[in-house]
């Protein structure tokens, strides 16, 4: 197997989940994030989490995400 077909297989579903726990190492945050598969997503959005008291919801979507930790 490639390692071009490995990192696509690791890769996340885009809006695939509505709610996500996110840590300080996913700082900062974006919808679609980095480890998502983009081809059926939306536009990149970043979402000022820590400026909304540990949680946000994104525009687009609708994904909530949670930051822990």
């Amino acid at each position: 197997m490639s390692s071009s077909d490995q990192a696509t297989q690791s890769r996340v579903q885009a809006n695939a989940e509505n709610r996500y726990r996110i840590g300080p190492g996913d700082l900062p945050l974006s919808c679609p994030m980095p480890a998502m598969t983009l081809w059926n997503s939306h536009p990149k959005v970043y979402l000022p989490i820590e400026e909304q008291g540990g949680s946000a919801k994104c525009p687009y979507c609708g994904a909530e995400f949670t930051l822990e930790g």
